[in-house]
């Protein structure tokens, strides 16, 4: 069916159901096989293939339904569709750099098929940069729908509102959270269970900067905790694991957290020790 046609069918559609929200399911279904679509091995379309298939039509049309159902208004919608399918080219080649930095830096990775097929933090980046382009265009809720079903997926919380550059590495991945108005660099990697948020969750800073600006080529370790709108993680810097962080940091900094560890065996000790409260 012609797109602009569909359009107009989903107008007749949405009058009776009344419906201001996406289908979840709907949702879950078009991101599920979109992904598949474009990176899973034997799948993979090259881009100038994506145009020349009646499933990637499909998917344009699958798409516009969700669209449609949060900003009901046809010539909005075809605008949206037609700017997101403008732009992807440009986000499968982002994600192919992303793809290209795991391989490249994680030990265990073995091709990029691998990448693709078993790695959560990849899905993660791609529902990412999919949502991103829609909220960059104002669609709301949508995106946010899609990056829940990330999250329940990975364990991985990306707000698609958050900036994110090049060559974007998450390994492991389960617990991060990236916070809606962080700025992150190129060639960033980031591993399990680091926080990049807001210092307070008050509504009155609903419309300010809430959260970190990490610059390029930082490491961020496990456990890390990075806070704050006016936090900058200067380029090149290396941030420990479990270093909780709500100041800036210069570039080329390593900021670590020191912990003491005693170890003995299990033999008796050889004095007597004596507590005094």
């Amino acid at each position: 069916m012609n797109i602009n046609n569909f359009i107009k069918s989903l107008h007749k559609q949405h009058q009776q159901a009344n419906s201001s929200f996406p289908d979840k399911e709907l949702a879950r279904e078009f991101m599920d096989g979109f992904f598949e679509f474009l990176f899973i091995p034997g799948k993979q379309k090259k881009r100038s293939e994506f145009e020349l298939t009646k499933e990637f039509e499909s998917y344009k049309c699958h798409l516009s339904t969700l669209i449609y159902d949060v900003v009901a208004d046809e010539e909005r919608t075809q605008e949206i569709a037609n700017n997101f399918f403008y732009e992807l080219p440009d986000i499968y080649n982002a994600l192919q750099k992303d793809a290209e930095e795991i391989l490249k830096f994680d030990p265990a990775a073995e091709s990029i098929e691998e990448v693709l097929m078993a790695y959560p933090g990849f899905y993660a980046t791609a529902v990412y940069r999919f949502s991103h382009q829609l909220w960059s265009q104002g669609v709301k809720i949508l995106p946010r729908v899609f990056a829940e079903l990330a999250h329940s997926k990975t364990g991985i919380d990306i707000h698609p509102g958050a900036e994110i550059g090049r060559s974007f590495f998450i390994d492991h991945g389960t617990g991060i959270v990236i916070g809606e108005t962080t700025l992150i660099g190129d060639k960033v990697k980031i591993y399990q269970g680091v926080t990049l948020g807001a210092l307070s969750v008050s509504k009155v800073v609903a419309n300010t900067k809430r959260h970190p600006t990490i610059e390029d080529n930082v490491i961020i370790y496990s456990g890390a905790t990075i806070l704050g709108g006016e936090t900058v993680i200067g380029h090149d810097s290396v941030i420990g694991g479990n270093v909780w962080l709500t100041n800036s940091v210069l570039p080329n900094s390593i900021v670590y957290h020191k912990s003491e560890i005693s170890i003995r065996d299990k033999n008796p000790l050889a004095d007597v020790l004596n507590f005094v409260i």
